[in-house]
């Protein structure tokens, strides 16, 4: 049976987030339509500076092999191990200048960021799991999907149910039933100085 990893915060969050966390087991079994509509219309409600909406997603889905094939042939050797088990892969990208008049837009990440954000939380909400990668090889992606200039692929998005960690090769389960961890809020909030806690912040917790 897979394994569930809900956070130990310091102080309470919403459910949803605390749920999420990053499998290495996925199941085979296909997303249904309707709900990976729903985890991308939810990146769609994301903000973004001056309503740009800098982001684009490269869908991949088992019900068209040779798409998932192509996506999956750009990963990285170690995350396709596992990823390729998922029954979908989404490539991320950030605009990187203003549609309004080709400048920079140096909040494009952030915004793109922003909406993955929406599309992993409600991906939770729908039982469905994510893991986010940054290895692979993005070059290739450019080139196998035409991405134009002014684009940059940031990262990739491995998206299904939650597998049995048996299901995995022995050098993976241990990623997968391994504790979860974040550094405690003293160590990044901050106020009057760089590096000074913020007041009222408990130093134990924050996993």
């Amino acid at each position: 049976m897979s394994v569930e990893k809900s956070a130990e915060t310091q102080v309470p969050i919403v459910e949803v987030l605390g749920r999420r966390w990053s499998t290495v087991a996925f199941s085979e079994r296909p997303v249904e339509r309707d709900k990976l509509l729903s985890v991308l219309e939810a990146a769609r409600w994301a903000p973004s500076s001056r309503n740009e909406q800098p982001w684009a997603y490269v869908v991949a889905t088992k019900e068209d092999p040779q798409n998932f094939e192509a996506m999956a042939s750009v990963l990285m050797s170690a995350n396709r191990l596992w990823a390729e088990k998922a029954p979908v892969l989404i490539l991320t990208l950030a605009h990187t200048q203003l549609e309004k008049d080709g400048t920079p837009n140096r909040h494009g990440f952030y915004d793109l960021g922003q909406a993955t954000a929406n599309l992993i939380t409600q991906a939770t909400s729908l039982e469905l799991s994510t893991h986010q990668m940054g290895g692979f090889d993005v070059e290739a992606a450019r080139a196998r999907f035409h991405i134009p200039a002014g684009w940059e692929p940031v990262s990739m998005i491995a998206l299904g149910y939650r597998a049995d960690p048996e299901s995995l090769p022995e050098q993976l389960r241990g990623r997968e039933m391994a504790r979860r961890t974040r550094k405690p809020l003293t160590t990044f909030v901050f106020s009057g100085d760089w590096g000074i806690p913020a007041p009222g912040l408990e130093s134990n917790g924050g996993k």
